[in-house]
């Protein structure tokens, strides 16, 4: 480990005395500190947000009937809702996040179990997933070779070539409102995240799994629901009877879901695929568990259609959540991507920086402490609740933080000054990174498992080596 991680992770400046440093490291310490109840408000927060606004949504489409006016009165609430829903999803992907860190939770089956059904089951993902595209992110970070967010968005076309003009950005972000470009940014991100890569300095390359543990669950999650929507629409549309048509729906989520916890079961351990990271909960319950939430999830949708009397469930489905999950979602990510680590470097100070913005942005950009992400690259251990006071701590505490940490203020394309820059500003050349020494952060693993720490630690040494 580099000298500038040492003087983050173990004290402060070198002439400090001893008790100091002392006292310093008890702050670090109590900064690491996780429960097992605090993130359940913020949790609880994001679906209370998610809810809230289908319900006021469906609420307004009843009112535009009960006025007679006509249908295209329902656009604008349906284009705040997708927002709204689109940048919770992405608060979903905070959940998952604190949980590939395992600091969502301390108990660690609770934090997996917790940031899989709450955060990443709802997003088409897992928390064992992400945690290999996520870990090597902070530990080879703007790494072209290894790093699978920089890799990602430039295979799928959605990375900037930085620095950029401020016009450029502004035109970049109006790019990715294309419908096809955010569709392909989700589809490139399961294929980094969700199904992993050869790429991925965490692939174990002699134990790549069966194709079909994944293929399976990928047509058991869409071409279900086309079954079952074909059968309800029949029904409402007086081809079968509505009745019949819902036992038969509920039968094929019944026979689908329990043949393929069947084959889940027992398939060998070696048709999953492996990594250098060993699994909290291991890769069959994972799959079992991750069928049972879409098995629940298409059932509930399914009875309620027919039980509410006809209420289109499915097609509220559709637009109060995949149209999002393939809109708002991936628009919000990538100018989180964006704005988080382009025109950074691979230093230790420079990879990222802090965000100080409204709540609004807050919350669809910046999704549970990723304002603060510089910090966080520097600790990753330290819950996102407590990221502003490491912040303060290492402001004080850390010469080259205070000096080197850069602080941007908002997305105004009003250009800022030297010291108070905005987003837009950042991104541009004048705040360029050069010279610095790459960095690679071990310290992201300090809660993982690791089973090969020989082969990432050849994976250390070349990315050094080739920087």
């Amino acid at each position: 480990m580099g000298s500038q991680s040492t003087a983050v992770q173990n004290g402060i400046d070198a002439d400090v005395d001893m008790d100091t440093k002392r006292d310093y490291r008890a702050v670090i310490r109590s900064l690491k500190e996780r429960d097992n109840y605090t993130n359940f408000a913020y949790i609880a927060q994001v679906w209370a947000i998610i809810i809230g606004t289908i319900v006021l949504t469906v609420w307004s489409f009843s009112v535009v009937a009960w006025e007679g006016l006509g249908w295209w009165w329902n656009i604008p609430m349906v284009v705040v809702a997708v927002f709204v829903i689109g940048a919770s999803q992405h608060q979903l992907g905070g959940i998952v996040h604190e949980g590939t860190h395992f600091i969502l939770f301390e108990n660690r089956k609770l934090n997996e179990l917790a940031s899989d059904w709450f955060g990443a089951f709802p997003i088409y993902t897992s928390t064992y997933a992400f945690r290999l595209h996520h870990l090597a992110h902070h530990q080879f970070v703007n790494d072209p070779e290894r790093d699978p967010n920089f890799s990602q968005a430039k295979d799928s076309g959605h990375w900037l070539d930085f620095p950029v003009a401020h016009i450029d950005l502004v035109w970049g972000i109006i790019r990715q409102l294309n419908p096809v470009l955010l569709v392909s940014y989700i589809a490139a991100r399961a294929r980094y995240s969700a199904l992993g890569v050869d790429t991925n300095p965490y692939a174990d390359p002699k134990s790549p799994g069966s194709p079909w543990a994944i293929r399976w669950g990928v047509l058991y999650a869409v071409m279900v629901p086309f079954a079952v929507i074909a059968l309800l629409s029949a029904g409402e549309l007086g081809y079968a009877d509505s009745a019949s048509m819902t036992t038969w729906a509920m039968g094929i989520i019944v026979v689908a879901t329990a043949v393929l916890v069947v084959y889940y079961a027992v398939i060998p351990d070696d048709a999953f695929a492996k990594s250098r990271l060993d699994p909290i909960i291991s890769h069959r319950a994972t799959a079992i568990s991750r069928l049972s939430f879409m098995a629940i999830l298409y059932s509930g949708l399914t009875l309620g259609e027919y039980y509410s009397g006809g209420m289109p469930m499915w097609g509220y489905f559709g637009l109060f959540w995949i149209l999002p999950l393939f809109s708002t979602f991936p628009l919000f990510m990538i100018l989180r991507e964006w704005v988080q680590h382009g025109n950074a470097d691979r230093g230790r100070y420079t990879n990222s920086r802090i965000f100080l913005v409204n709540p609004f942005v807050r919350y669809a950009v910046f999704p549970f402490g990723m304002d603060y992400h510089l910090p966080h690259h520097l600790m990753a251990a330290v819950p996102h609740y407590k990221l502003k006071g490491l912040h303060e701590l290492l402001l004080e505490k850390d010469a080259q933080y205070s000096s080197r940490a850069q602080v941007v203020e908002g997305w105004s394309l009003h250009k800022g000054t030297q010291d108070n820059p905005t987003i837009v500003d950042v991104l541009g050349p004048d705040f360029a990174p050069s010279g610095n020494t790459a960095y690679v952060d071990d310290a992201t693993l300090e809660y993982a498992s690791v089973n090969d720490k020989d082969a990432i630690a050849a994976q250390k040494q070349e990315s050094l080596n080739n920087h």
